[in-house]
């Protein structure tokens, strides 16, 4: 699948942790009804076996959707289950040698602290970057926070798009306006909802306001002698 900017706009990263009455599945297939434009598959703590089942399942899903597949960090799940692209955090398999193995169609995602990072992983090959965490969250309580600052910085070092990620939730998405992202990976705000679908939606909208404002403060800034 051909990666475009616009699949960023609603990021919907797995937590098993949140699975209840309802599989994973049913939760990302509520998910993409509800809008979700990309999905990360993580499993931290699945079997390599288990993990790949699982993701051979997802993607037919997601492509149902027209929606990229990203597994985090296991090149062999994401290579084995054709799907569309990984996503590598700065202590994984380095970019440049993800690149070197999949080729220019394969999706590379690469984790951003610092603007040093995000000139590196865009120079080794990144076709995007997950730039947080950008509040405090409860799926990764010990992040590095980033301060909004940081990530308007990161967004305007590099050419390759940015989403924020890191306790993105309806209450708190619209305090990034103006940063510069092209949209926002969320975890908790869809898959610990009682209505995912919903939460979706309502994302969705929220995003896609923001992410147009970014892009015309972007727009001024480059135009900026």
């Amino acid at each position: 699948m051909q990666f475009k900017k616009e699949h960023l706009l609603l990021y919907a990263v797995t937590d098993r942790a949140f699975t209840g009455r309802q599989s994973l599945y049913e939760q990302i297939r509520d998910a993409l009804s509800g809008g979700a434009t990309m999905i990360q598959l993580r499993e931290k703590h699945l079997d390599e076996a288990s993990f790949l089942k699982e993701a051979i399942l997802v993607k037919k899903l997601c492509s149902a959707y027209r929606a990229p597949l990203i597994i985090n960090d296991n090149l062999t799940v994401a290579l084995q289950s054709s799907a569309d692209g990984i996503h590598v955090g700065a202590g994984d398999t380095p970019v440049e040698e993800i690149r070197r193995q999949c080729g220019r169609d394969f999706i590379i995602g690469a984790t951003a602290k610092t603007v040093e990072q995000a000139k590196a992983a865009e120079a080794q090959g990144a076709d995007y970057l997950g730039a947080g965490a950008v509040f405090s969250s409860s799926t990764k309580e010990n992040a590095l926070r980033i301060t909004k600052e940081t990530l308007r910085e990161i967004c305007a070092s590099v050419s390759i798009p940015v989403v924020a990620i890191g306790g993105i939730r309806q209450s708190n998405i619209t305090e990034l306006a103006g940063c510069g992202m092209c949209g926002f990976a969320v975890v908790s705000a869809i898959f610990a909802a009682d209505d995912r679908k919903a939460a979706a939606e309502q994302l969705k909208r929220k995003a896609a306001a923001l992410a147009a404002g970014s892009a015309a403060s972007n727009e001024r800034l480059w135009r900026t002698p």
